[in-house]
């Protein structure tokens, strides 16, 4: 008896077109004789369709992370779509060619935060940052298992994955990673001191990140969660073992995705 393939759907269900794409796939699925299980079984699938934008990716990304080498078919319903790479006329094709064995997939690495005894993945960035606009400068602490690699005088800091490069990081002044690097990004934000620049450390590194005592900040992971930090409480961050699989659609060109979404080197003039 040939075995059924399982997938499961994660949608925005405040965007009218994810909802409507999402009964189209359904519909597409069932033709296929695949069996479409809640997301709450990802467990049980084979892969995940993420209908929306970049938003809605890294939500889904906690869920899509509990079943180990799953392929994720990240559709763009949004806006920006940088993350959602496959658009709405590129899915059925995409799938077919990977139901024929043709597949382009691409790893994502993820960061792991230790805090709190609580640990938690994160596809693009954590922020430490001040507790409200009001608040003074932090101090920010970052050393290595080794060695101290620098005391951020900041509004905050940013700590991003090549994936998370090109979001928060970038717009904070920080260098655009390719996604296949095993990297960790440190941006700054606003820095009191000029000559604070970003920097690309190695993914092998392990970070401890501290506030000076008696200040008082907040960590915000993949813009959603968000946690108190007290002074001289510790956050640790290294890579994490798990990882997001996105299937590509044919003829996908990264430096093709930042002149098409970045505008990267277009005369703006």
């Amino acid at each position: 008896m040939e075995e059924v393939m399982i997938g499961t759907i994660i949608y925005n269900e405040d965007k009218s077109l994810a909802v409507k794409l999402n009964k189209e796939y359904l519909d597409f699925f069932s033709e296929k004789k695949i069996e479409i299980v809640p997301s709450s079984e990802i467990e049980k699938a084979d892969f995940v369709v993420v209908i929306g934008g970049d938003g809605t990716l890294l939500r889904a990304s906690k869920k899509i992370i509990k079943k180990k080498d799953i392929d994720v078919f990240a559709v763009n319903a949004g806006a920006l779509g940088f993350l959602t790479e496959i658009q709405m006329s590129e899915f059925e094709p995409t799938f077919e060619n990977y139901l024929l064995g043709k597949r382009k997939i691409e790893e994502r690495g993820l960061l792991q935060v230790y805090f709190k005894e609580e640990k938690i993945d994160v596809l693009n960035e954590i922020v430490i940052s001040k507790e409200k606009a009001s608040s003074k400068i932090l101090n920010i602490c970052v050393s290595t298992e080794k060695s101290t690699i620098c005391s951020y005088k900041a509004d905050g800091l940013i700590v991003a994955t090549p994936t998370g490069s090109t979001a928060y990081s970038l717009s904070a002044g920080g260098p655009i990673v390719m996604p296949g690097i095993k990297a960790i990004v440190l941006t700054p934000l606003a820095p009191h001191n000029l000559t604070t620049r970003p920097i690309i450390l190695s993914g092998d590194e392990k970070l401890i990140l501290s506030l000076n005592k008696n200040q008082k900040g907040c960590i915000i992971i993949d813009g959603e969660i968000e946690k108190e930090i007290l002074g001289e409480e510790e956050i640790s961050i290294g890579y994490s073992e798990k990882k997001i699989r996105l299937v590509l659609p044919e003829g996908r060109d990264y430096y093709g995705i930042l002149r098409d979404k970045l505008k990267w080197g277009d005369n703006l003039c």
